[in-house]
């Protein structure tokens, strides 16, 4: 029996690879299409006759049956995604591709295949957005996506949940507030202010800045998601969250102080379109129903992720060329 990883190589499913290495002997698929954003030096480490790394697009039904024909996989856990915002402003065409026919394509093979599990892991973009003082989204609160991102994550979302109702599907669905950690991608709040502050660079704050966040470590997400492939109730979604609301200025000045750069590096854009003001997550489900909660505090993960990204300058410095410039150019400049 053999366990698939989708979105492998990518900044959540490489950390969360690393942590399922941990604690199975079960065969680990790992599978990713290394787009930009998906970098096989996350997982190679940990590449063996046990964690085996396949090369596809979940679009590709053919190859799709034929990994789970070849490895006997009999559990999924559904990272792979296009996730960034700003890029699906730009063309929406991607999301649409991988996001809601990947993840059809992937649910027919694992029905196909007789599959025992299935976790797709969401957004808490999904729910839209709050005002300053609504409360935070329950698993109950309405769908209501405002960017061609979220509203393909929750078109996922209600096609896992379809193949529940429908076909007794034995999936799970987790939705996150914002990760950081190491491995993220420097189009990311966090790790691009890591960057552009330890390099000189002018640190690009959308609008004013006071657009709010709900953050969790991205260990701490794995861990939520693990849970929930092992305890889980079929047919049920789990909010997970870090109980850590911050605007975006917050983190740019901690982030500041903490490389010893300069609030003159602070340079305002112009805001994004369909900019959500606020996210925040009610987690009292996952931790009353399966006593998951998140363990990292934000300053000390934030110095963690910090010390990372300074030791692994030379992964940033690879993954930052490229394609990345002219994107970076085209959105901020």
């Amino acid at each position: 029996m053999s366990i698939l990883i989708t979105g492998a190589a990518g900044f959540i499913g490489s950390n969360f690879a690393h942590l399922i290495k941990q604690k199975t002997n079960e065969k680990i698929i790992a599978l990713d299409a290394l787009t930009y954003a998906g970098n096989r030096e996350n997982i190679n480490s940990i590449e063996d006759d046990q964690f085996i790394f396949e090369n596809a697009n979940i679009c590709n039904e053919e190859y799709l049956k034929k990994i789970f024909e070849q490895y006997k996989i009999k559990k999924v856990i559904h990272f792979a995604a296009e996730s960034h915002v700003d890029r699906s402003i730009l063309s929406s065409d991607p999301f649409i591709q991988t996001n809601i026919v990947g993840t059809q394509r992937l649910l027919d093979v694992s029905r196909e295949f007789n599959i025992e599990r299935f976790v797709h892991v969401s957004t808490d973009e999904v729910y839209g957005t709050l005002g300053p003082k609504d409360p935070a989204f329950t698993e109950l609160h309405q769908i209501q996506p405002n960017s061609p991102y979220a509203a393909s994550k929750a078109s996922s979302d209600l096609l896992v949940r379809s193949y529940v109702e429908t076909f007794n599907f034995p999936a799970l669905i987790t939705r996150c507030s914002n990760n950081y950690g190491p491995y993220q991608f420097p189009e990311k709040l966090i790790p691009l202010m890591i960057h552009n502050a330890t390099s000189g660079k002018s640190l690009p704050v959308y609008g004013d800045g006071l657009n709010i966040r709900d953050w969790v470590h991205v260990s701490d997400h794995c861990e939520a998601v693990y849970t929930v492939l092992e305890k889980g109730q079929v047919g049920e979604v789990y909010n997970i969250g870090g109980e850590c609301e911050l605007t975006n200025i917050t983190i740019v000045k901690q982030i500041i102080d903490a490389v010893g750069a300069s609030s003159d590096q602070i340079k305002y854009v112009k805001d994004r379109l369909g900019h959500d003001f606020r996210y925040a997550m009610n987690i009292d489900k996952i931790k009353n129903d399966l006593g998951w909660s998140p363990k990292v505090h934000f300053n000390d993960g934030l110095k963690s992720t910090i010390d990372w990204y300074k030791t692994n300058n030379e992964w940033l410095s690879r993954v930052v060329s490229g394609e990345y410039q002219t994107y970076y150019k085209e959105q901020y400049q």
